[in-house]
């Protein structure tokens, strides 16, 4: 039997019956009016008068007769030793047929017929006058073949024909019976190519998931104390912070087989294919004992099912394929050495019989890396890169707050592919820092030319951004000033990043950072006596974060600490959490608390812009020339920025004093 490259048996595909069937048919076929008349003796067909003219002229030497052919060949076409000699005997020579060639080296001898006229009783009186040797012609020993290729080709073809149309319904058949099988990908013996040396940065995570590698490789250290290992594990957290990878590294260093799938990959458009396709993973699992199952996106399949039904919303064939999983997980059968790990961002979603101990009985968060962890990741990532000597990860990891090991990566890719192009032969800090610009702001699109008066708009703005960022705290050290277009909508931007990690904002921290939201449109306002929609991003960011100061931080002096929105993402940014059901005198509360705190900040940043006019203007005329301002020219302006005597207490309060004070 053949054997495949895994090891197992590769039995016939009955598919390929049909096309093999025609295939040899049409060999046959060519072969028997094409290649073998191709192999006998060359033929010349005449007519039946010049037959009967060369016989009288004595050219004939022998000639094969039939009903409705004669055969016949020339003296002049014989080899000199195989001409007849004239015989005398009126006994004819035995077996009688055309002399062949006896080298092969010889050409064969040429073959002439025709075709007599019907009941010509001269002929054999005539061949016999002129001394031709003739006899009748045999039966042509090939003749069965044509004749049982044209009883057999016509219903092979149809039958071949037949046999391949139904091979292609049984392949559907085929298809649907083997839907319920399961799709997931199996790495043998802990193939996955990834150990704990790729994962850095997430310490805490690899410790938890280090006692799954241990009991798959020593069970007998924790069963004699009568410890059970987790049936399951569950992996939260952001998408890229490494939830596959670490999975990936627990079988990789437990060396044992990893079954691979996703959740999504269970439901199908028919009820009970993905109960099936569980029952097929787990079965498969069993066999192959201690095993890890890896489910990721395990929220595609594991919703809650809490008011679902058929006019809720409900999904049988999702529910369906959950109870099946929460049976296989801890049903009436333990599924011993079987160790389930999954991975979602989105916990709050997950049903609860799901995550209860004796299912998930761990979880695990694979939060995103600090400023130690990032540098970790990002040593990893820099083993196949050439780095320059002035390479300084921990900078680069404090450039680089709230990153995800997969943005590190996909970092010093774009680091190595700007030092390619710039042909370098290793990557410098300027590749680096230009990489960060990159992914935070965008694409630099130096072909987005503006005129004057926009230039001019933008310098303004993004000089105003930083004059006020400048003075606030918790809001980072202004890096660069920059009137080059980025990304989709960017035409210019302030790059501020933090100088350590937080993950606290006081009230304070966030009135600065309205501020500076606003600071671009109140430069505008400051120096055209109009605005631009250049600050429409600005505004949308600075209202969201004052409508979550009042209705999800509870920092609103009328309102209280009252939350009045629902938190329903903790991993996934950019969704928006509806408010609770609130009363029409609340809601209206809640947008007049929003419109102060937003006024107020506005307020304070065209003072600010105010006091240090004559600055504003130095930086954007620098701006204006050189498109870019960083490093000690921009600590040498921002040095200079006067603080207003009003600023503290509003920072304090969220009060602003009237300017007639």
């Amino acid at each position: 039997m053949p054997v495949e490259k895994d090891g197992k048996p590769n039995s016939p595909n009955p598919q390929h019956f049909g096309s093999s069937l025609l295939t040899l048919l049409f060999f046959l076929f060519l072969f028997h009016f094409f290649i073998a008349p191709g192999m006998r003796s060359p033929t010349t067909e005449v007519l039946y008068s010049r037959f009967r003219k060369d016989v009288k002229n004595g050219k004939v030497a022998q000639a094969l007769l039939a009903e409705n052919q004669i055969q016949y060949t020339l003296k002049a076409d014989l080899p000199k030793q195989q001409k007849p000699q004239p015989d005398n005997s009126s006994t004819p020579p035995p077996n009688l047929q055309f002399p062949q060639p006896n080298s092969s080296t010889s050409a064969p001898t040429k073959i002439y017929t025709t075709t007599p006229i019907p009941n010509d009783p001269s002929l054999p009186q005539l061949l016999a006058d002129n001394n031709v040797e003739f006899g009748a012609l045999p039966p042509d020993r090939n003749a069965w073949i044509g004749t049982l290729l044209g009883w057999v080709i016509p219903p092979l073809i149809f039958f071949g024909i037949w046999g391949l149309l139904l091979n292609r319904a049984q392949t559907g058949a085929g298809a649907a019976l083997t839907v319920g099988k399961s799709k997931a990908r199996i790495y043998s013996e802990g193939h996955t190519g990834a150990t704990f040396a790729d994962v850095a940065g997430i310490d805490e995570a690899k410790a938890e998931l280090w006692e799954i590698v241990e009991f798959l490789k020593n069970s007998a250290k924790y069963t004699r104390v009568g410890a059970k290992i987790p049936k399951g594990v569950l992996l939260i957290g952001a998408p890229g912070t490494g939830k596959t990878l670490l999975a990936k590294a627990v079988a990789g260093e437990a060396g044992v087989p990893f079954f691979s799938i996703s959740g999504s990959e269970f439901i199908e458009l028919f009820v009970g294919v993905g109960a099936a396709r569980v029952r097929d993973l787990f079965e498969q699992a069993k066999k192959q004992a201690p095993c890890i199952v890896f489910i990721d996106e395990l929220d595609a399949l594991g919703k809650s099912r809490a008011g679902a039904g058929p006019m809720m919303g409900g999904n049988d064939e999702r529910e369906q394929t959950l109870n099946q999983l929460l049976t296989e997980m801890d049903g009436f059968e333990a599924n011993t050495g079987v160790i389930i790990l999954a991975a979602t961002n989105r916990p709050e979603v997950l049903d609860p019989a799901l995550r209860r101990p004796g299912r998930f009985d761990r979880q695990v968060v694979v939060d995103r890396p600090d400023k130690l962890g990032r540098e970790a990741i990002l040593k990893v990532h820099v083993n196949q890169v050439k780095l320059a000597a002035d390479i300084d990860l921990a900078a680069v990891a404090a450039r680089t707050p709230g990153f995800a090991g997969a943005d590190l990566a996909n970092l010093v890719n774009e680091a190595a592919l700007l030092a390619a192009r710039q042909d370098r032969e290793a990557v410098t800090m300027a590749d680096f820092n230009e990489a960060i610009e990159r992914v935070i702001a965008g694409l630099e699109k130096k072909s987005r030319v503006l005129n004057e008066t926009e230039k001019k708009t933008v310098a303004y703005h993004e000089a105003g951004h930083a004059i006020v960022g400048a003075l606030m705290p918790g809001a980072g050290k202004v890096e660069k000033i920059s009137i080059v277009s980025r990304g989709v909508g960017a035409l210019g931007y302030t790059l501020q990043l933090p100088e350590e990690d937080r993950f606290l904002m006081a009230e304070n921290e966030i009135r600065g950072r309205l501020a500076t939201l606003l600071a671009g449109r109140s430069s505008e306002e400051i120096v055209f006596g109009t605005v631009s929609t250049g600050a429409s991003d600005d505004i949308q960011k600075a209202t969201d974060l004052a409508e979550r100061m009042v209705t999800l931080y509870g920092m609103s002096h009328k309102l209280g600490p009252v939350a009045l929105e629902k938190v329903q993402q903790q991993f996934l940014d950019g969704f928006s959490n509806p408010r609770r059901s609130v009363s029409p005198a609340i809601a209206e509360e809640i947008d007049r608390e929003v419109k102060e705190i937003v006024d107020g900040a506005y307020q304070i940043a065209l003072r600010i812009l105010e006091t240090n006019r004559s600055l504003l203007e130095e930086m954007t005329q620098h701006l204006i020339r050189a498109e870019v301002l960083e490093g000690e020219q921009l600590r040498g302006y921002l040095g200079q920025v006067q603080v207003p005597n009003d600023l503290v207490d509003w920072l304090r309060t969220g009060q602003l004093p009237s300017k007639n004070k």
